[in-house]
C-alpha cells in the first residue's frame, strides 16, 4: 500500500519526531503555513497539491479543518485520511477533548515553536506595529485585541527544546499582562494517523468523495467551540 503524507509546514518538527519513533518511511510534502490567514487560498493550494500526486494509494493529511480550508477537498485517484479535528491544536495536545478542557478554563492563545517560526503570528504582528506606530500605540492596540484572552499557553510537544522559544513568549505575555503557562503536549493523533489506527477520530475519504461539513461536525469534535482558537493577524 503506497502512502504519502501531506502536512502543514508548522508541524515539521513534530512530524519528524513521530516518523523517527514509528519508523514510518512514507514521503512527505509540506504546504506553507502562511496561507492559514486566507482559508480560500489554503484550500486551493491543498487541492492543487493533491491533484499533482500520482502513484499512491493513500494520502495522509496532517491538517485540521482550519477555517473551512479543507472543505471540498478530494481526489479521484486515492484515499485521503485526516484527523477529525477543527484545527491543529488537538494534534499537539493529544485530543479534541483536551483542547476543549483547556479552553474552558479561560480564553487561551496557543503557541508552539512551529507557529512562531512559520506563521504570521501575533508576536510578529506586534513587532511590525511597533516599527510602524511606536511601542505605546502598538501595545494599546494589542491589549484591546487580546482583551478576552486570559493566558498564553506554550505547548511543549517534545519535538524540540522549549528553551529556544519560552523567553520570547513569556516576555510577550508579560507585556500584555497575561498569564504564561507551559502545557505538556501529546502527539498520539499523529502516531495513530501514521500507524493506520484509523477509528472514529479520523475521516476516510474514498476516491471521488469530497470532504463535507457534516464529516467534521460529526464524531468526537461535535460542538467544538472557538474559545482558545489559535489566532493569526488575518483574524484580528
Amino acid at each position: 500500500m503506497r502512502k504519502l503524507i501531506v502536512a502543514c509546514q508548522t508541524l515539521q518538527e513534530e512530524l519528524r519526531l513521530v516518523l523517527r519513533e514509528t519508523d514510518v518511511q512514507d514521503p512527505v510534502v509540506y504546504i506553507e503555513s502562511g496561507l492559514h490567514n486566507q482559508p480560500e487560498l489554503l484550500n486551493r493550494r491543498i487541492q492543487e497539491t493533491l491533484d499533482k500526486i500520482d502513484n499512491v494509494d493513500i494520502v495522509l493529511m496532517l491538517f485540521g479543518y482550519c477555517g473551512n480550508s479543507m472543505l471540498g477537498v478530494k481526489s479521484s485517484r486515492f484515499k485521503i485520511v485526516l484527523p477529525r479535528i477543527d484545527d491543529c491544536i488537538p494534534l499537539l495536545l493529544g485530543s479534541s477533548e483536551e483542547r476543549r478542557r483547556v479552553s474552558r478554563e479561560t480564553g487561551t492563545y496557543f503557541l508552539t515553536k512551529g507557529w512562531l517560526d512559520y506563521e504570521n503570528n501575533l508576536i510578529k504582528e506586534y513587532e511590525r506595529c511597533v516599527e510602524r506606530y511606536g511601542e505605546q500605540r502598538a501595545l494599546k492596540v494589542m491589549k484591546i485585541m487580546m482583551g478576552h484572552y486570559g493566558r498564553f499557553m506554550l505547548i511543549d510537544t517534545g519535538a524540540y527544546s522549549i528553551d529556544s522559544v519560552v523567553k520570547r513568549t513569556r516576555e510577550f505575555a508579560a507585556r500584555l499582562d497575561k498569564r504564561h503557562e507551559i502545557a505538556a503536549g501529546s502527539l498520539r493523533l499523529i502516531h495513530k494517523l501514521l500507524l493506520e489506527q484509523w477509528d472514529e477520530e479520523f475521516i476516510i475519504l474514498e476516491p471521488g468523495q469530497e470532504l463535507a461539513m457534516s464529516d467534521i461536525c460529526s464524531g468526537p469534535d461535535e460542538g467544538l467551540g472557538q474559545t482558545g482558537q489559535f489566532l493569526t493577524p488575518g483574524n484580528l
